[in-house]
């Protein structure tokens, strides 16, 4: 089997040739491996992120977990909003400056990207929910249609070494925290001092996700990619079921009615998620299962207990084990992988997380060699 084959029969709970191997390097190892600032990457997309990761996959020879396809997708906005950019360089950091006038009235946000390390939001866009709020509806508007022509020429440079994915997310606490200024903790006040404008915040942002969802489903990607990074370490499972359920719910559905199947990737605590996916949507497979601290999962015990619903990936941790533990260590994790996870096919070892920029290159090839020996069926 060819690694597209491979990947496609194990997310949708198949037994493959082989249990595939896709660590997550998503972003760090690509980046790195580039030898360039990593704001060449992130914020001149030179090269862009997902040719990097080509690169990082045709380098170490896993199975591709592609999951820039959103990247590629160009929508037609029923009120089409122009972002002005500002840049400011200050030794090893770049300041970018977002600023658009909606129809209501003006909207900003920073980001700050790193010569060494991937960017981060430092100034959030939505400052004040209620004065706000009337520039977020001119935002958060289902659009008119979508341009896949991005999408078609990732497809044809990854070919078939790997799954060509394209995320779309649920709205809740764990996305939240990227939109409220002052984070989680801003959040968590408004939750409680105005949960019914929360409320229809959530509602704007599922109408707008599901039309997306719908046209992106159009477009045939290889699999759908939902979840929330952190959904139950930022929040819990009552305010996944108030926010967010309803749109996984829906996402699932419409790729089960395309014939598409979908994968979730929710850092952290995940086992109580594990059940709600398993038993009231119509997901296909979960990741990355890390174990505690990091998270709250046993792979044996998920595979017993859910392993004929989802297929699983995971879940090797990604600082004990891929970042300081020698390659004798993944090998001995990566082996404790498969035989816990891996009988019957629905399975795809992968890492906890984000492997980080440092990770030994030895450590992700041997976590390859395991899979292509050690995982054949």
């Amino acid at each position: 089997m060819n690694s597209k084959e491979r990947m496609l029969i194990a997310i949708k709970n198949g037994e493959p040739d082989m249990v595939p191997v896709a660590p997550d390097i998503s972003c760090m190892i690509p980046c790195r491996l580039t030898k360039k600032p990593f704001w060449d990457v992130g914020l001149y997309h030179n090269p862009p992120l997902w040719k990097a990761y080509l690169d990082a996959l045709a380098y170490f020879k896993f199975d591709g977990w592609f999951l820039y396809g959103m990247n590629g997708i160009v929508f037609e906005e029923r009120f089409p909003i122009r972002w002005n950019k500002e840049e400011r360089k200050e030794n090893d950091r770049i300041f970018v400056n977002y600023s658009a006038d909606t129809p209501a009235g003006p909207l900003d946000y920073q980001e700050t990207h790193y010569c060494d390390n991937p960017p981060a939001l430092t100034r959030k866009l939505i400052k004040d929910l209620d004065k706000d709020f009337p520039k977020l509806q001119c935002l958060y508007v289902p659009p008119l249609s979508c341009n896949g022509e991005g999408l078609e020429q990732m497809r044809k440079e990854l070919g078939d070494s790997g799954v060509l994915g394209v995320g779309i997310f649920y709205p809740g606490f764990s996305e939240w925290t990227s939109y409220f200024e002052g984070s989680l903790e801003s959040v968590t006040y408004a939750y409680y001092d105005n949960r019914d404008k929360l409320h229809e915040l959530y509602e704007l942002q599922h109408k707008r996700t599901i039309k997306m969802t719908e046209m992106i489903l159009e477009l045939k990607p290889d699999f759908i990619l939902t979840g929330s990074s952190g959904t139950l370490t930022l929040g819990s499972p009552a305010l996944f079921r108030e926010f967010g359920l309803k749109t996984l719910k829906e996402i699932t559905t419409l790729a089960k009615q395309a014939g598409i199947p979908t994968m979730l990737h929710s850092c952290g605590k995940e086992r109580a998620l594990v059940e709600i996916c398993a038993n009231e949507t119509d997901l296909n497979c979960i990741n990355p299962l890390e174990i505690p601290n990091m998270g709250d999962c046993n792979l044996a015990e998920i595979k017993k207990t859910f392993g004929k619903k989802l297929a699983l990936m995971g879940n090797l941790h990604t600082t004990e084990i891929m970042l300081r533990g020698t390659p004798d260590d993944v090998e001995r994790e990566a082996k404790k992988a498969i035989d816990e996870a891996g009988q019957g096919g629905g399975f795809i070892l992968s890492t906890g997380d984000q492997c980080g920029t440092n990770t030994p290159d030895e450590n992700i090839f041997k976590m390859i060699d395991v899979a292509r020996t050690y995982g054949k069926y």
